[in-house]
């Protein structure tokens, strides 16, 4: 072979894989990357564990939120009047709805997941109020207010149909707020950390006057609910547990509800 073609053979070779590798690395750096699947879940609002209004949505969108994200799903959050959420979910339209206490009823319409949230139910009273209760019947003859429809536990539900004590129930933790700065009910049983959070960004002024009883009425758990006609859900279910184990194992979990403490989510 003449020098000639010879260069021209080397030339053409040289130049011919240069343009392939320039492709290649076109090609490689112009791949999408890996994108997580989309998943809509249902809820409604529960500051400060949950609210459109709120850092992150609150804690617990937050935790649910991030959790999927290890899983590899986008998960956002579409905000309905609780009973619609539920509705909603049950004929197909999300994958998921959160978060929910343990009911009987819904065990027939969805899969529970393992305990998202662990909720302390504490007496609130106003602070000139000499009050202390270890046992229920610390409470007799007392006038406790209450939610509507809402149980606070077999126990206490025994002792208040056997008129060791009253309820009056208000539609709201504001409501009830507002009577017991008024003296028209003795203590009222909330959440600790909603109630916290109603007086702090509802009503500031009675913040002050108003104090809680370290000793828990109630420990109860909600869940993430995944409706039992997806095909879908036990695995899915099955997956988020897994992960939310590891979270809780790890401390991941406990720093959510720690930075809820600080005022992170307000």
């Amino acid at each position: 072979m003449c020098h000639a073609v010879l260069f021209r053979y080397l030339y053409f070779s040289a130049g011919l894989l240069l343009l392939c590798c320039t492709t290649e690395l076109q090609a490689a750096t112009t791949e999408p990357p890996n994108k997580l699947i989309e998943l809509q879940f249902s809820t409604g609002e529960w500051p400060p564990f949950i609210s459109a209004a709120l850092p992150h949505q609150g804690v617990v969108a937050h935790l649910i939120h991030d959790i999927f994200a290890e899983m590899g799903y986008q998960v956002s959050f579409t905000f309905l009047p609780w009973a619609r959420a539920y509705h909603d979910t049950v004929n197909g339209k999300y994958a998921a709805t959160a978060v929910w206490m343990d009911s009987a009823d819904r065990k027939h319409d969805f899969f529970y997941s393992d305990a998202v949230l662990d909720e302390q139910f504490v007496f609130f009273h106003r602070q000139q109020m000499a009050f202390d209760w270890q046992q229920l019947r610390d409470l007799r003859g007392l006038q406790i207010g209450g939610g509507l429809g809402y149980s606070y536990g077999p126990a206490f539900d025994q002792a208040l149909n056997s008129g060791l004590f009253s309820i009056s129930r208000v539609a709201s933790t504001e409501q009830n707020f507002r009577r017991l700065a008024a003296g028209r009910i003795d203590v009222f049983a909330e959440e600790i950390s909603v109630g916290y959070y109603t007086l702090n960004n509802q009503l500031p002024e009675l913040a002050s006057a108003i104090s809680h009883h370290p000793r828990p009425l109630l420990i109860n758990q909600s869940f993430l609910l995944l409706p039992r006609n997806s095909p879908d859900s036990e695995q899915l279910l099955a997956r988020f547990n897994q992960q939310l184990q590891h979270f809780k194992q790890s401390g991941r979990y406990q720093a959510y509800f720690d930075s809820l403490a600080q005022g992170r989510y307000q």
